[in-house]
């Protein structure tokens, strides 16, 4: 594909932002009728009103259009299809095959991966099963009452949250979450709990990520203190495709799910890197979880672009991205279980645009991944949203609300959903010096775009629907800025970077070809320089 600036949808699209929308007012639209009908979409009982953006009829017109120049759709179908998409690691990108029916078929390398898939779906569910009936009993033969998933990027982001999201359906052992390096994570979460009872989940692809092997091992040490080496099968499973290196460890093969190479990590909650998910929620939920994915995939795929859910989250983002140079997006759940949404998104999203090489290995001329923030709820008021509201640079936002709650504190809940309504509202409309009494400093200048997401309630398969959602609209991103969304190149540089200088630290040694401040940090650090 060409430069997408070069397309004739673009150079459209810019005339159009230059010419049309200047004088364009949220106020006035927003006071037609038709406006809310026209550019919102139901979806399966869910909601997605696009009607507080800052676009017309034929804004949406000619950003279809530059989704059909970039080739989106014909990138869409070579993922769906099991084409290797991610060229520069030649893989396909296949997580959305994680949620696909047992009836369905997508060939790589000229295998159909779906009974792969179902298999380890099947193993999953008896694991899980075994675990939550309290067949898989722990060394001494007490029950597992505490799951510890260690991990780390997308083996940790993406089933946290959706263990936290859903903790209304979370019935079986308690989860617990260790990432970080920093050694206060794992001995924090270990100083709580009981050998004899616990159950480590070991998530590396590769089963040698350094952040989760150290954590792993720490567990593993732990473990020993108590009990015998050969606790070690019972008391952890691998979620990895290196079979060696996790019986090395002590893992029996029996406790190793494996994970293809055509599942991204920041895209693998609905592989067997979910099985904390399903531990904690049942299998059964966890299948609710992926058929609302799977629902929006097909919606992804079949739906005309006008119509198409992720198709206008994409395309909406990249006009601000690119058209009106908004350099962020936040992200605002009114309900405290997606709290980690932000958190979830900022890494698929920036980790997937974040790039400044094109597919074929160009350099850029046009902003790529904007940056990713939120919070939940109604402390969002109270921490960011002034800057929102009022800063002179506009920043796009989406609002998620969920109609029914899971507790019946009525007068919270109204609230709750009233103060949603009320910031879209006020970031659409504003307020002018008029209806701030003449106070300059309550001046909103309003026209700050919006999305509104509602949910009928908080369910797995509901949010599978919103996961899957906004893992296409940054799939529809990245085609259109012509990126490679599935590789990370950033996050190696660091890595490789880190080992020689762990060497320095423990060797006590310098090298002369540091640079002077990398010098002087580790002679601050550890004195002996």
């Amino acid at each position: 594909m060409p430069n997408p600036t070069t397309l004739p949808s673009w150079q459209k699209l810019k005339a159009h932002q230059h010419d049309d929308m200047r004088d364009l007012s949220l106020r006035e639209e927003l006071a037609k009728p038709e406006r809310f009908e026209h550019f919102s979409i139901p979806f399966h009982n869910m909601l997605f009103d696009f009607s507080k953006h800052l676009a017309t009829p034929t804004t949406l017109s000619l950003l279809a259009n530059l989704a059909k120049e970039s080739g989106v759709g014909k990138l869409r179908d070579s993922m769906f299809a099991g084409e290797k998409i991610n060229h520069t690691e030649n893989r396909a990108v296949l997580h959305i095959a994680c949620r696909a029916p047992v009836t369905s078929k997508i060939m790589v390398d000229g295998e159909n991966i779906i009974p792969v898939i179902h298999d380890v779906l099947t193993r999953m569910k008896d694991f899980s099963d075994q675990i939550r009936n309290g067949a898989h009993k722990g060394f001494t033969g007490r029950p597992i009452t505490n799951i510890v998933n260690i991990g780390i990027g997308g083996s940790d982001l993406g089933p946290r949250f959706v263990v936290e999201a859903l903790h209304d359906y979370n019935d079986g052992p308690e989860i617990h979450f260790v990432s970080n390096v920093d050694g206060h994570d794992i001995s924090r979460t270990l100083e709580t709990l009981d050998p004899e009872t616990t159950l480590f989940v070991i998530a590396s692809k590769t089963f040698s990520t350094e952040e989760t092997m150290l954590n792993a091992n720490a567990a593993k040490n732990w473990l020993l203190e108590t009990l015998p080496a050969e606790a070690v099968a019972t008391h952890f499973v691998a979620l990895s495709t290196n079979l060696d290196a996790v019986q090395k460890f002590g893992i029996a093969q029996e406790n190793m799910f494996p994970i293809r190479d055509w599942v991204g990590g920041r895209y693998s909650l609905w592989s067997a890197i979910g099985l904390s998910i399903s531990i904690a929620i049942g299998f059964d939920n966890f299948r609710k979880l992926l058929d609302g994915a799977h629902a929006m995939d097909e919606h992804f795929a079949t739906a005309p672009p006008d119509k198409n859910i992720p198709m206008l989250m994409g395309l909406l983002g990249i006009w601000y991205r690119n058209f009106y140079d908004y350099p962020a997006h936040a992200l605002l759940p009114y309900d405290m279980r997606l709290g980690k949404l932000a958190k979830f998104i900022q890494q698929t999203d920036m980790e997937s645009n974040g790039k400044e090489v094109d597919r074929d290995g160009h350099v850029v001329n046009y902003a790529t991944g904007p940056v990713i923030f939120g919070e939940a709820g109604t402390d969002s008021q109270h921490s960011f949203m002034q800057l929102v509201h009022q800063s002179p640079l506009p920043i796009p936002a989406d609002f998620i609300i969920c109609n029914k709650p899971h507790h019946n504190l009525t007068a919270n809940h109204q609230s709750l959903m009233a103060n949603c309504l009320a910031q879209s509202r006020a970031l659409a409309v504003g307020q002018t010096h008029e209806e701030a009494d003449g106070d300059p400093f309550r001046v909103f200048t309003g026209n700050r775009p919006s999305t509104t997401i509602v949910l009928p309630e908080l369910t797995p398969f509901y949010l599978g629907v919103l996961i899957a959602a906004y893992e296409h609209k940054i799939f529809v991103q990245g085609a259109v800025w012509h990126l490679n969304s599935f590789d990370q190149p950033g996050v190696e540089l660091g890595k490789k970077l880190a080992k020689p200088l762990r060497a320095l630290l423990e060797s006590k040694k310098t090298d002369p070809e540091l640079d002077v401040s990398t010098k002087g940090l580790l002679q601050n650090i550890s004195g002996n320089y």
